[in-house]
């Protein structure tokens, strides 16, 4: 053996037991593309334990172990690191993914590069491949990546060693109608996320500390022309070795057309309340405290605003019946609103005045209130009373009238009239009951004395009491209220045949 072989052998000796505790991997090959050698750790991160597992030589390597780039695209074997290096090029820091031929299951990261040595005369005579396993970081990548890609928070990854975009996800892309092309390798200068900050010096400040950067609005400018109200926001981190910007961003445009839709609505609204000539009050849903009348209420009830705003509608007291006022509310805190229920309003000169009252729940500024709204129906009422006294007129010389008649008569001033709730029948005496059933036969205050054995004016007293107590005003009215309920039916049936 000559003693250039035995050089060569002894020298390949101690770069074995060199690398062989190395945590780098490392394939010896000859020049021929024969694997020669391999350390435990390029055998780890093929899943074998022998030499020969690798393949005797390149071309088998190529038929036991699949290859592909990180972008899922297949290698071809003439460009597997092995078959590169066996051709004299010289490349650092390839990723590629090697996995068993026919078990994808088992995969590995590789970041491999090559290196030639050479004899005493600077001429090749092994070569070597050297391999890091990166599968931790790769898979950590590319959970990121999955994450970066699936958040539908608009972002963008910059560069911060030459400001270019790296990395941008689907919702910027959506929110902004970029492409992926426009945007990855774009320089920060062309497509200027910052642009009209508000704190414009701050981010860019924090930009050159690689700090970062607080929320603020911009207007991020679109690929159709125009531009987008975002609030902008960045925090550093580092991708690749690299350091690095997140920008995130939240589309403020359904923000502002709602603003502008909610002002446009609140402008109608109030054009509306101001011009309308029907009587309107806002108050608190909570204490009932008067925020805004409209210009038809002051004229209505001749109060000035002064003497209303901040004031409880228990103070104005411009609902003459306090009962009816606590009725109206109790109902409107249960149902949330109300529909033409009528009441007797007083104003500033003590003139009573019939109104039909409907209101609603409304929330203004996150507040709950009532709005309500009054219409004043002083003269069909008054019509409707005066038809009512001219029936009862006749009636007191015309026991032979309809009772169905003058039921439905009276009950005109009934029609489309919601009720508050009150008083029922159970809040009677036994002798108001009585009262009530003999009104229902049509009897007159001098027929029930006679039929109770009662003096004419205990009688009056107790018809009195009975209207008290059932809110209403008239024989009639008493008359409508019992048949409603179902009560005295016996009496009338009986009162029809006569």
């Amino acid at each position: 053996m000559s003693q250039d072989v035995l050089t060569t052998e002894t020298n390949r000796r101690q770069l074995q037991q060199i690398i062989a505790g190395l945590s780098d991997g490392v394939i010896l090959l000859e020049l021929d593309q024969t694997i020669l050698w391999a350390n435990d750790a390029a055998l780890a991160m093929h899943g074998v334990t022998e030499v020969g597992e690798l393949g005797a030589n390149a071309e088998e390597y190529a038929k036991r172990f699949a290859l592909r780039y990180r972008n899922n695209h297949v290698i071809s074997p003439d460009n597997y690191p092995i078959h590169r290096v066996a051709r004299g090029e010289t490349f650092s820091d390839m990723l590629v993914e090697v996995m068993p031929t026919g078990d994808e299951e088992r995969t590995w990261v590789h970041k491999v590069r090559s290196m030639v040595l050479t004899d005493r005369q600077d001429e090749p005579e092994s070569l070597a491949l050297i391999m890091d396993d990166v599968t931790e970081w790769a898979s950590a990548e590319q959970r990121f990546e999955k994450t970066f890609n699936a958040n539908p928070a608009p972002a963008v990854i910059c560069r911060l060693s030459d400001l270019r975009y790296i990395k941008v996800n689907t919702g910027f892309l959506e929110m902004t109608g970029y492409s992926r092309e426009q945007v990855i390798g774009t320089s920060a200068y062309e497509l200027d996320v910052l642009e009209d900050a508000e704190n414009k010096d701050l981010a860019i400040e924090r930009l050159r500390q690689h700090a970062t950067i607080p929320q603020m609005q911009a207007d991020l400018r679109l690929p159709a022309g125009g531009s987008k109200q975002v609030i902008v926001a960045g925090q550093p981190l580092e991708l690749n070795d690299e350091d690095c910007m997140l920008f995130s961003f939240v589309d403020m445009e359904p923000r502002r057309k709602a603003e502008i839709a909610l002002r446009q609505s609140e402008e109608r609204f109030a054009k509306a309340y101001r011009l309308t000539p029907v009587p309107i009050v806002v108050c608190s849903a909570a204490d009932q405290v008067v925020l805004d009348v409209n210009e038809a209420f002051l004229e209505t009830l001749a109060y000035p605003s002064e003497e209303l705003l901040g004031k409880t509608l228990a103070e104005v007291d411009f609902i003459h019946d306090k009962g009816a006022r606590t009725r109206l509310f109790a109902a409107l805190e249960k149902a949330g609103s109300l529909d033409r229920i009528d009441v007797s309003v007083r104003k500033k000169d003590s003139e009573l005045i019939d109104c039909a009252v409907s209101a609603d729940t409304v929330n203004i500024q996150d507040r709950p209130c009532y709005l309500l709204v009054l219409m004043d129906i002083t003269e069909r009422k008054r019509t409707e009373l005066e038809l009512v006294a001219a029936i009862e007129e006749v009636m007191k010389d015309a026991s032979w009238f309809s009772r169905t008649l003058i039921e439905k008569l009276a009950n005109v001033k009934n029609v489309n009239k919601p009720k508050l709730p009150n008083a029922s029948f159970a809040d009677l005496t036994a002798r108001e009951r009585d009262v009530l059933g003999l009104i229902c036969e049509g009897l007159a205050d001098k027929e029930i004395a006679a039929r109770l054995k009662l003096a004419p004016n205990t009688v009056r007293n107790h018809v009195a009491t009975v209207y008290f107590k059932l809110d209403v005003h008239s024989r009639s009215e008493a008359i409508v209220w019992a048949r409603e309920r179902g009560l005295f039916s016996g009496e009338w049936r009986g009162k029809g045949q006569r």
